[in-house]
Parts: structure tokens; sequence; C-alpha cells
């Protein structure tokens, strides 16, 4: 088969997968497509389509919505492949890197687009490129806390964690002291997603990296960055957490396998009792756990620095080579608007596609009732994004490799294998022309 007839096939199955809904059935030439990476049929997609619903209703744009999870930067690259990306993708902050250095993303001019000076500073600081450029607009915000089983934690009589000796000595009383009284040794104190797709050991360990004052690379000048990995904080972290799978078996079993789909599920299972996980599941385990089961707590400040905690969300992502710029502009301005931040809110109902707000003029308690919120809003005034080199993606893989081998593999020394590590990521941004 010829690589334009594999490309042309390709298309066609690529297609007949998509699931769109929305309020348009007409022509790419004269509807918005808009795709995010969320699950069909989810509540989240069903969000992000009343938003777009309320962005036709307001503008009398046409739009389509696409949601995808599964292979979401694969099917992409196909589209780009194909010189078909959608008009607009809603897609995560640290994916800004990897899409801005392959051309996909229109710069956006911050002075230029309505309501973009109602923005956090920290919002507009994840949505910059490399090279100091804006190519999203935010939209969505998030920073993590630690969601707790309260039920398990009052029953063995302990407080919330106000050090990491704390947290290690809650995870060892849910592991040992059978918090939920069905007379067997059958929980765990951490769930833990530390498989390696997608960089999830990366991602996870991340949080406790930034609560102790490390961090994967550092600033060394402008668009210029060097790896930290070796940095004592950093090991300290990534030890805490090998010591947490090895000596004092504490992680739910088969963890440094899994990704969050699967941890989500070991959580509802009642398997553990300890997530370090963002807002976006907070009212899903309301529903399945129960309300008073569960509580939502800061991640402890470490030993050696912090506060700190990972910071994510998503940007409204113009793409290129659009028919709609138009529309695409005003679409992104629907998006950080008082009104559409509300909508992708949704109260507090399962389904939110902007987990904090980040338009100043949308206040969080009055939108949402759970008090919960406010941890992980409280949270956000320390969080840490990935940093703009121009492609983070590999750095938090290669990060993730590494780190998955240290907690799968007991006789693993840390602090040997996070300098190997540095060695590996400046090469990286050597290669990024980054260093």
């Amino acid at each position: 088969m010829s690589r334009r007839l594999l490309g042309v096939v390709l298309a066609a199955a690529l297609a007949a997968t998509l699931t769109g809904c929305g309020s348009g059935g007409s022509s790419k030439n004269d509807t918005l497509e808009i795709w995010i990476r969320q699950p069909p049929d989810s509540d989240s997609a069903k969000t992000a389509v009343k938003l777009a619903d309320a962005f036709t209703k307001a503008t009398g744009v046409r739009t389509k919505v696409v949601a995808l999870f599964d292979d979401f930067e694969t099917k992409l690259n196909q589209q780009a492949a194909q010189k078909a990306l959608p008009d607009i993708v809603i897609n995560d902050t640290a994916q800004l890197g990897n899409m801005h250095s392959q051309g996909w993303l229109q710069e956006v001019d911050k002075g230029r687009l309505a309501g973009g000076d109602q923005l956090s500073d920290l919002a507009w600081k994840a949505a910059t490129g490399s090279d100091g450029k804006f190519y999203g607009a935010p939209f969505s915000a998030q920073a993590f806390a630690l969601i707790v089983r309260k039920d398990w934690r009052e029953k063995i009589g302990m407080r919330p964690p106000a050090t990491w000796a704390d947290l290690a000595a809650l995870a060892r009383a849910f592991t040992e002291k059978d918090p939920d009284g069905n007379g067997q040794k059958d929980t765990a104190g951490f769930v833990i997603p530390a498989g390696t797709k997608r960089g999830y050991a990366s991602w996870y360990a991340s949080s406790l990296v930034y609560a102790n004052g490390g961090d994967f690379v550092k600033p060394t000048g402008p668009g210029k960055f060097a790896a930290m990995t070796d940095d004592p904080r950093t090991v300290e972290a990534v030890q805490f957490l090998q010591d947490q799978f090895c000596k004092s078996k504490t992680v739910n079993p088969g963890a440094v396998s899994n990704d969050t789909t699967v941890t989500h599920e070991v959580f509802e299972k009642g398997q553990g009792g300890i997530y370090l996980v963002g807002p976006y599941v907070l009212a899903r385990f309301v529903k399945s756990v129960g309300t008073d089961r569960i509580e939502v707590l800061p991640v402890p400040k470490g030993p050696s620095g912090g506060p700190g905690t990972l910071g994510e969300g998503e940007n409204v992502y113009l793409m290129v080579g659009s028919d709609l710029a138009d529309a695409q502009k005003k679409f992104a301005e629907f998006a950080i608007s008082p009104e559409g931040q509300r909508i992708g809110m949704n109260k507090d109902a399962n389904g939110a596609i902007v987990r904090l707000p980040v338009n100043k003029g949308v206040d969080l308690a009055a939108e949402r009732q759970d008090p919960r919120w406010k941890v992980f809003q409280e949270s956000y005034e320390h969080a840490v994004y990935a940093p703009p080199v121009p492609n983070w993606a590999p750095i938090r893989q290669d990060s993730a490799d590494v780190i998955n081998t240290v907690w799968a593999d007991c006789g693993a020394d840390v602090k040997a294998k996070m300098a190997e590590l540095t060695a590996r990521l400046n090469q990286e941004l050597q290669s990024q022309k980054a260093s």
C-alpha cells in the first residue's frame, strides 16, 4: 500500500471513530470544530456541548464538539498529517510545548482578547511558550490535594497529616489497622497511578517534589533550562515514595502498572484510602464513595522545602489552518468569560471542565456549595506548572520511566538513578535547543 493511500485509509478510519455532538450539522467551512480530551458520552463531554451550544446561541456560530480520550494526541497527529486539524482544541496546559513545536498553534494576542485582562497571571503563565509568547487562552486551572477516606481516619483515631511523617503514619495505619472493619488485611494507604503511560509516575510524584522545594528542571536564562532531578530535595521526594512502595508497603498492589483510570476505581472500591489527585474526581467520588466518607486535605509541606503542589489545567488552543479565524477568537473569548466559566464549572455536579475558574470575576464559593473545593483553590496559590520548555512531554515521559523503575525495583538506588535522569534530561533539553 502506498504512503498516500495509507494516509487516506487512516483518515477515513479516524473519521469513522470520532464521536461528536453539538449544535452544528453543516460542512466544516461554516462549523467550528472543537476537540476536547474527555471520554465520549461522559458528563464532561456533555458539559462541553452545553458550552458550545451557549456560544452558538450568543454568536450564531455553528459548532461541533468532538470528545476523545484514548490516544488523543495520536489522533491529532493523524489529523495534522491530513492538514485537517480541528479549529479549536481544549487540552492540557502541559501539551502546549508539544503542539507548538509541531507548528499547530496560533499565537494569541493577550491584549486583543476580550476579557484577557480578567484572567489570573498564574493561568496566563501556563499559556506561555518558551519564546515568551502566548499560544492558548487559559480556560481551567487545578491544583492537587489529598482525597482521603475520612471515615477510615476517624475510625483509627488519627488527625489529618501535617507533615510527611504524619502522612506515612496514616498510610501505614490504613494498611495495617483494618480501617474498613471487615476483619481482613485488604486495604492500602496510598493509591498511586505509578505506570509510565502518558508519564503518570512523574505526574504523580511531582506534587511531592514541589512540596519539598524540588523540581525537574530550572531556568538558567531566557528560554534556557537545566535538569535538576539530582537535587537533594527532588531525590528526597522520590525516595519517600520508594519507601512507601518497598519498606512500609503502603501502596495498593499493582500500582506500578496503573494509570488514572484504574486508580480511580481502586479508590472507589475501598482498596486504598489516600489519593493525591486533582479536583476533577471530587464530584465522582462524592457520588460513588459517599460524601460523608471523604475529605480533601492539602499536601503537607516537605521536610526540606515547600509548600507546593502540581498545577495543571486546560487552555483553549486556536489551531492553524482554520477558515474561521474570527470564530476561533470569539469562542476563546466566550470560554474565558464569566458565563463560559460558569457553564464549564457545572456547579457541584459531575462533569466539570472548568475545575478552578481562571476568570477573577467568578466567585467559586458562589458557584459551588461543597466546601472541599476551597482546599483545591487554596492549594492553587502554591501550584507549580510545567516550565515553558519547547516540549515538556518527553521530559515528563523520561522522568516517569526512571521514577517507575525505582518504585518497581526496591533494590534500585534512587540517588544514582535520579543522577542518571539529570544527564538524560539535559540531553533532551540540548536536543530542544533549550540548554
